[in-house]
């Protein structure tokens, strides 16, 4: 037996949505298309919006103004109940004196299904779980990760036609994280249900979403898959809160070349090739150029002078962590396997082709990524 249905109507349409608290604006003219079926993460710092945009989905707070539509109806004035929408919480919110099987049945019984209903749909979300030893335990006979996969199946059961997930491994720990990402994005898999999922950690963006909505103070930023934000971030913000470590990000000039090519002068000899459309720029220009950590080459000839601080060996991979004169901003550099420099020594360093990111300082968007 399949308790989700194969045509689902999870599709989420949020549409100049706003929320105060107040006098206190927290969410800011909300434009959001989900299709049925995507996992869609929402990211961003604490105090962005996100964990409020998704009780505004669920039910549990009320929008000052705009509309929400799901599967073509708008379920702006239903309560949580009648949205078909099931949210697993970072508290696990699970019923200490009751068995795992109870907890899992609780709210079918409070919805009147019947028993042989109940139990089939138990029997199959521990399955999907592996949590059939546990069924008769208690909340407090498990561990973390197993107390997680219970609050999942409590929704699970529920048949919902979209899933909100709310910072759910907050409390587990590093090794438990890992596990229990690559538990849900398999279920997702399995289930084939729109997922909506809120974190504050970048990296579970990026490893979980078919499409990562990014949020800063109550707007969104951008919409993407999780390569497209990586590799084209629509501003300063984007790049430098996707990807661990942060983006370098260095001073610079534009310069115009014989070719009429935009390259960009950080102040050394070596000019960094850039793919901005020199129409769009003047000789001059003040700018800000993006490099990633693993987008740094060392180079033999030319290059910038890396003067090296110290590093950081993880044994598979290595960090190194230095300054290039004239520039505020400390610089990492990554490189595969165990490398050692001493600090003091000076490295030569150049970006990838095809990996500069270019940036108006006083806008904060990008006016190119990539190399001509």
């Amino acid at each position: 037996m399949v308790i989700y249905r194969e045509q689902a109507m999870g599709d989420l349409r949020l549409k100049n949505l706003n929320k105060s608290f107040g006098a206190v604006d927290v969410l800011h003219d909300v434009n959001l298309q989900i299709d049925n079926g995507e996992f869609v993460v929402f990211v961003g710092p604490s105090g962005c919006g996100k964990s409020t945009l998704l009780r505004i989905i669920a039910g549990l707070e009320d929008v000052t103004s705009g509309s929400i539509a799901i599967g073509g109806r708008d379920v702006g004035a239903l309560s949580p109940a009648e949205r078909k929408i099931a949210m697993v919480f970072q508290s696990y919110a699970l019923y200490p004196h009751m068995s795992v099987r109870k907890n899992l049945a609780f709210g079918l019984e409070n919805l009147k299904f019947k028993r042989d209903e109940i139990d089939a749909r138990i029997t199959e979300a521990a399955r999907m779980l592996a949590i059939e030893p546990y069924l008769d335990r208690r909340p407090k006979q498990l561990s973390g990760g197993q107390r997680q996969r219970v609050a999942i199946g409590r929704a699970i059961v529920r048949d919902p036609e979209i899933f909100l997930f709310d910072e759910p491994l907050s409390n587990l720990d590093a090794a438990l994280r890992v596990q229990t990402r690559a538990e849900i994005t398999k279920l997702h898999r399995e289930m084939q249900t729109t997922m909506i999922y809120v974190t504050h950690d970048q990296v579970e963006a990026m490893t979980m979403a078919d499409k990562i909505v990014v949020l800063r103070a109550g707007r969104i930023e951008q919409v993407g898959t999780p390569l497209e934000l990586f590799d084209h971030p629509r501003n300063l913000f984007v790049a430098g809160f996707l990807g661990s470590p942060r983006m370098n990000i260095l001073k610079g000039r534009i310069v115009i070349g014989d070719d009429r090519s935009a390259l960009v002068d950080v102040g050394y000899p070596t000019l960094l090739q850039s793919a901005i459309d020199p129409a769009t720029v003047t000789a001059g220009q003040e700018v800000l150029a993006g490099v990633r950590p693993a987008h740094f080459a060392l180079s033999d000839g030319e290059g910038l002078p890396f003067e090296v601080q110290y590093h950081e060996s993880l044994g598979t991979e290595t960090y190194v962590y230095g300054n290039l004169q004239g520039q505020s901003e400390q610089i990492i550099v990554h490189q595969a396997g165990h490398f050692a420099p001493s600090p003091g020594a000076v490295l030569k360093i150049m970006p990838i082709d095809g990996r500069l990111h270019v940036f108006d300082p006083a806008s904060e968007l990008a006016l190119g990524h990539g190399r001509v």
